[in-house]
């Protein structure tokens, strides 16, 4: 589990020797090993929107000094995940049907810009991934009553999408792309812990992809666009309704 703030601020922490089992490669440090362990604990839910994020707490809860642990919750704060204010710690950042709204314009516009990129300029390697993807995912089954095959299906979901627009050749874009994935699945997987879905969405995934195979711009370009808007406006219902937020 990852720890919550009860209260108070909790008092500076020293750094100590780190024996988590957290290696630090120079490729992978140990700061960004607990961003991917913190990031994941907040897209599922198990660190809720707004809640505190004791330092001292954390810090003995994954067995790390408090560097990198500061510096794998400053790369959250980039990310949109987490909130810094001065003399109230760390936040998880909240959630709104605004913020989603907005999550869901951007996606529209920059996820279906990086695929046309994609199907202009990627290569038969990435016509071969995109096709695998969806094969992995197709294959995958997600049952709301069993929480470890939403998080597979999810995984290989979020896999699905960036490697649909992997070829376009512009890592600004789709390291943007990749941000607005994460900030969307906080609302995702709401979302699918209760339901396991209102549609065919293996279907669309499927019209997706072979239009961008088949280098269709336009068909597949707006088919990705009624996927993104479809699924920001079941989200945004439900959340309404069900007064999650």
């Amino acid at each position: 589990m990852v720890p919550h703030d009860d209260g108070a601020s909790a008092p500076p922490a020293q750094d100590a020797p780190s024996s988590s089992g957290f290696l630090d490669d120079g490729k992978n440090t140990i700061g960004s090993q607990l961003a991917s362990r913190l990031r994941e604990a907040i897209i599922s839910g198990e660190l809720q929107a707004g809640s505190k994020i004791n330092l001292d707490k954390a810090r003995k809860t994954f067995n790390v000094s408090l560097s990198p642990l500061r510096e794998g919750l400053a790369r959250l704060i980039s990310d949109g995940l987490v909130e810094f204010e001065d003399n109230r710690g760390y936040r998880v950042s909240s959630i709104s049907l605004a913020n989603l709204e907005e999550i869901t314009t951007l996606r529209e516009e920059l996820e279906v810009f990086a695929l046309r990129e994609s199907m202009r300029l990627g290569d038969v390697e990435w016509e071969g991934n995109v096709m695998r993807a969806l094969h992995r995912l197709n294959r995958t089954e997600r049952d709301a009553a069993r929480p470890e095959t939403l998080e597979r299906w999810e995984e290989l979901h979020r896999e699905f999408h960036l490697t649909l627009i992997s070829g376009c050749g512009k890592p600004i874009l789709l390291h943007f792309c990749r941000l607005l994935l994460n900030l969307n699945d906080r609302y995702r997987r709401v979302f699918l812990t209760r339901t396991s879905g209102d549609r065919n969405v293996s279907q669309e995934h499927s019209e997706i992809a072979q239009g961008a195979v088949a280098r269709d711009l336009d068909y597949a370009c707006d088919m990705l666009r009624q996927h993104i808007h479809r699924t920001g406006t079941n989200l945004r219902n439900h959340l309404a309704t069900k007064g999650t937020l």
